[in-house]
């Protein structure tokens, strides 16, 4: 085989993707919020599940509200626990505001929707300062703080945006304060400790309440509604899965509050799997002991180095496929090129958070989304090195060439893609790396991945989960990168190795 066949053949290689066996049996999709309760009160229901003659998977920590429930009406999952403040504000939007559980559930029904009844406590939102510094401030109540106008409030990014957060509360007590940050959950209470903020919003059940010592500042306008944690589920398993939904019920009235903030004080400050505290839990309450399985880390990090290489390869493989003809036609088409350059160079602008979230109504969660919004991210690299590659090139090379009477595809084939290899290789190594990097995000829409234990310890305020996804994602940019480096000895012709080298 030639060297310039080699090119060709090495180039189409690359994009072959990797192919993934499903099972036939579809399981029942049991998906949980990026917060910690969220994650325990779906292992309860997934290890529920299991106790029928249904398969049940979890899938965690898929982000907000509006990401869950896209996916439970899109069929992507067909349960996860929720809050009736959140159904009533948020989800309907208002329509059943003043409506009662029989209402809310009826007007959920319309949206092929069903809702179990109250799991026994109300989470709801309030807000929170350190004890000591609402103490030498005598601020007791959210009507308090239009007093100091200077305090640093910092809310959860959701909260900032809801039609039950900020916005709202801030027209109902007229507070005047500008210094609003937006912020993860879990790392509020880090700054709001370190003395970075001082005033953060919290949910009622919060183990962290107690151990950062903190103050809940009466809601005295009555602002906040209650958020009865409940089940929602698709209708459809009233009749395909009869025994799932009963064996769902048995739950229902189990849990109080206390109780609640026990399991998540087990799993935030104890560092219990919670699969484990949820197993535990199910055995003292129903007497059933559910079979778990806990993967060391090694089981872990090659689980997630398997999901992170099959995001990668497919999402680069087609990015290839489709960036180098958009390279090539841009360097030969100065026109139409330059129209390319611009779209691939605007998608390169929009947040990868956001054009994930964008990609599910349209392709749902999971792997697809993700490797969508990668293989867009991959374009601009490519195509941009290609076009540069090309253009490079020395005119009266290509002149000679078509002197000699050789048609256009042989001296591309031929001439030109050798003589650009090794910015085209620059570009595909580029484009490996942002799709590694980028691909870590991909875990808020339940594509696994690295990005599944970075999210986790950050949740958990666990370095040891954040390493083990952020180390290895690093080692694997290395690789790839001098994977690349070792390539050009096979790819980039002789004669421009040796002018580097120079």
């Amino acid at each position: 085989m030639s060297r310039h066949s080699l090119i060709r053949f090495c180039f189409v290689a690359l994009a072959v993707p990797l192919f993934a066996t499903r099972p036939t049996d579809d399981p029942i999709v049991v998906g949980s919020k990026k917060f910690t309760e969220s994650v325990i009160l779906g292992e309860i229901i997934m290890q529920t599940v299991q106790q029928t003659s249904f398969e049940a998977i979890h899938r965690r920590e898929l982000g907000g509200t509006r990401v869950l429930w896209n996916a439970l009406q899109g069929g992507d999952i067909h349960i996860y626990p929720e809050y009736t403040g959140t159904i009533r504000k948020e989800i309907l939007a208002g329509v059943a505001m003043d409506s009662g559980m029989a209402a809310l559930r009826e007007a959920l029904r319309t949206q092929g929707i069903g809702m179990l009844s109250s799991l026994g406590f109300n989470n709801t939102y309030a807000l929170g300062m350190l004890t000591r510094t609402a103490d030498t401030l005598h601020i007791n109540k959210i009507s308090d703080l239009k007093r100091f106008p200077d305090l640093v409030l910092g809310f959860t990014n959701e909260f900032m945006d809801r039609s039950d957060g900020w916005p709202g509360l801030k027209q109902v007590y007229q507070l005047p304060h500008t210094n609003v940050r937006g912020l993860d959950h879990d790392l509020a209470y880090r700054g709001l400790a370190n003395g970075n903020i001082h005033v953060i919003d919290v949910y009622s059940t919060d183990a962290e309440i107690d151990y950062y010592q903190l103050k809940i500042l009466e809601d005295d306008l009555m602002y906040f509604p209650e958020y009865q944690a409940v089940i929602l589920y698709r209708l459809n398993l009233d009749s395909n899965a009869p025994e799932v939904i009963s064996d769902l019920k048995m739950l229902l009235g189990t849990i109080d509050a206390s109780a609640m903030s026990q399991l998540n004080s087990q799993v935030k400050l104890e560092r219990k799997p919670e699969s484990i505290v949820a197993a535990k839990w199910i055995n003292e309450t129903f007497g059933v002991t559910p079979t778990i399985e806990v993967k060391s880390r090694w089981q872990r990090i090659w689980q997630h180095t398997l999901e992170h290489l099959f995001l990668v390869t497919i999402a680069l493989g087609a990015a290839i496929l489709l960036a180098l003809p958009l390279g090539i036609w841009s360097a030969y088409h100065t026109k139409t090129g330059q129209g390319i350059l611009a779209v691939v160079g605007i998608i390169q602008t929009i947040p990868s958070l956001a054009l994930l979230v964008f990609m599910i109504p349209l392709l749902g969660i999971g792997g697809l989304p993700a490797i969508f919004a990668l293989f867009l991210y991959g374009l601009l690299p490519i195509v941009r090195n290609t076009y540069t590659g090309l253009k490079s090139i020395e005119p009266g090379i290509q002149e000679s060439a078509t002197a000699l009477g050789l048609p256009w595809l042989s001296v591309l084939w031929k001439i030109d893609l050798p003589l650009a290899s090794r910015a085209i290789l620059a570009g595909i190594k580029t484009s490996a790396v942002i799709c590694i990097g980028t691909a870590t995000l991909g875990a808020l829409i339940g594509a696994g991945g690295y990005g599944q234990p970075i999210l986790t310890g950050i949740r958990l305020d666990n370095m040891g989960l954040i390493l083990e996804g952020a180390i290895p994602a690093a080692v694997m940019a290395l690789a790839v990168q001098g994977l690349f480096e070792l390539s050009e000895r096979w790819l980039v012709p002789r004669g421009l190795r040796l002018k580097r080298s120079d």
